[in-house]
């Protein structure tokens, strides 16, 4: 439960407000901490996101409670303690996740605490096996491959017929 205060501030409930609208436009949220980052690392974090259509914010954790009490996102406040980062996404989380976990590796820094993946809960571990499976788009070229390699096979053991057919008669 989000902390409220008896007597509400206008700036704060904006910035709560900023802060809804900012996650209403995502469907999945992968958190970490971020503490020992540089400014220069989020950047270049913000912009591998970017490549994957995902954002990157930097919250206040109670704002961001509130905010995820309010959209109906729940048991996501464990994760929402100390420096927290939150990666947004709105499809192919999980390519999300992988450039989290990749980064991580060179910046041993970033820390992923879990994820709310289409209201669903995933812990530190869960969230890492996640960034492991291919994403849709890469599942959907794998069956279509898989579907056109006998197809074609097919089709050239047809032509090939025909062709020989067609010499055998021109003789």
């Amino acid at each position: 439960m989000a902390i409220k205060a008896k007597k509400i501030q206008p700036a704060k409930t904006e910035a709560i407000e900023n802060t809804k609208k900012a996650f209403s436009e995502y469907n999945d949220f992968i958190f970490a901490d971020y503490r020992g980052l540089t400014v220069e690392q989020i950047s270049t974090l913000r912009d591998k996101l970017r490549e994957k259509n995902a954002a990157l914010k930097v919250v206040k954790n109670n704002f961001a409670r509130i905010a995820f009490e309010e959209m109906k996102v729940e048991n996501v406040a464990d994760y929402l303690k100390g420096p927290t980062v939150v990666a947004m996404s709105k499809e192919e989380s999980n390519e999300v996740a992988k450039v989290l976990f990749d980064f991580a590796k060179d910046a041993p820094a970033l820390t992923v605490k879990g994820a709310s993946i289409e209201n669903e809960i995933f812990d530190a571990a869960k969230i890492e096996a996640y960034s492991k499976v291919p994403g849709k788009k890469q599942l959907i070229a794998m069956l279509m491959s898989a579907m056109n390699g006998p197809v074609q096979k097919l089709a050239a053991t047809l032509k090939a017929y025909a062709d020989k057919k067609s010499a055998e008669g021109a003789n």
